[in-house]
């Protein structure tokens, strides 16, 4: 209904068939089998009268379906073009027209985003602090390319769990050369050169034109990591966005990073309720459950922010960094309380509006 690869799909419905009933199973698992969200059409081969009864299932009403579908279903104009396909209550549609009246959609901001590291074989490219430091005592070089790196489950709201865990570094985009680093050559060399090269072959990684001491991605963007960024995790309960003003850590695949303009206040927005609610209702692919989000770049870079003069982007920044400050304080939570309230009044989002997705999103 919403992810990119569903497009053509949706463009051949809307445009050859008339959808007549779509009702939206969401997180609900009514078929025991389906290992994703899964939905019902029912579609005449008709010209489309862009009026489909539509309904999302919020709850479990196996017992009682055709009432539930009888009682909060709507009626529907699904677009021809192939964009998503999303049932919003009334109160759903205000908002989303609100989001999307504001300043524009963060594809259009000055930002890169890319995705963490792939190794290719964490064994043996990720290390303790203990071997980090064993590696630099032998030999003193290997600092170099040793980062602290993150993994997508230390990362929280605002902060971060450091696991004390690092990457050796050797991403084919530096041009390491790897005898330069003899202690992190013998680390590597423990767990099989075959193990290691990039063959393609069985019990090897996949096929690349790289080393076999170099990590699998060619990670050209590996100078932004240094760079003060927003690292993010991808499946998420609850946001997952931090800001790393020093440019200290790397990441894993399992985590993403953002880098430009204006980031200093955009960890802000991320953070929010009323992004999390835009994302997992209005723009997100879903597949997750009922609570979990794909915080997919591509999802989100859909969600419009706000142009801010300079006293609200003064304002934003520093909340922002009270927040950083006060991650997992007892204060905490009443700062992000300012927040969320400080963004729903730059959406003019109204009490009933924000009281809608405070009870959604705790």
């Amino acid at each position: 209904m919403r992810a990119a690869y569903g497009e053509k799909t949706r463009s051949f419905f809307s445009n050859n068939m008339n959808p007549k009933i779509l009702i939206d199973f969401a997180g609900q698992k009514v078929f025991d089998a389906a290992t994703v969200d899964v939905n019902i059409i029912i579609i005449k081969k008709n010209k489309n009268e862009q009026q489909t009864n539509s309904c999302i299932i919020k709850d479990d009403c196996r017992s009682n379906m055709t009432d539930y579908i009888r009682q909060n279903n709507s009626v529907i104009s699904f677009p021809a073009n192939g964009q998503s396909w999303v049932i919003l209550s009334d109160i759903e549609r205000r908002i989303k027209e609100k989001i999307e009246r504001i300043g524009k959609p963060l594809r259009d901001w000055d930002i890169n985003i890319y995705r963490g590291i792939l190794t290719g074989c964490n064994e043996a490219f990720i290390i303790t602090k203990e071997k980090r430091d064993e590696l630099i005592k032998k030999s003193p070089e290997s600092a170099e390319i040793i980062r602290p790196i993150l993994r997508g489950r230390d990362i929280k709201r605002y902060g971060y769990e450091f696991a004390e865990q690092y990457i050796i570094a050797t991403f084919p985009s530096r041009r390491i050369e790897i005898e330069n680093y003899p202690a992190v050559r013998d680390h590597l060399i423990k767990y099989g050169k075959k193990k290691l090269e990039q063959s393609g072959k069985h019990g090897a990684r996949k096929k690349t034109c790289h080393k076999w001491y170099e990590t699998q991605d060619t990670i050209n963007y590996w100078d932004d990591f240094s760079k003060q960024k927003i690292i993010f995790q991808e499946m998420v309960l609850e946001p997952s966005f931090m800001y790393d003003n020093s440019g200290s850590f790397f990441c894993l695949d399992t985590a993403r990073i953002i880098t430009g303009q204006n980031i200093d206040y955009l960890i802000s927005i991320l953070s929010s309720k009323l992004f999390f609610f835009a994302v997992k209702y209005f723009y997100g692919g879903g597949g997750l459950g009922e609570n979990g989000v794909r915080m997919k770049h591509t999802f989100f870079k859909k969600f419009s922010c706000p142009l801010l003069d300079e006293q609200n982007k003064k304002t934003l920044v520093t909340f922002s960094e009270t927040a950083i400050n006060k991650y997992n304080s007892s204060d905490f939570l009443e700062i992000d309380n300012q927040i969320n309230n400080f963004i729903y009044s730059l959406y003019d989002i109204s009490n009933e509006e924000k009281a809608f997705i405070n009870t959604i999103i705790l």
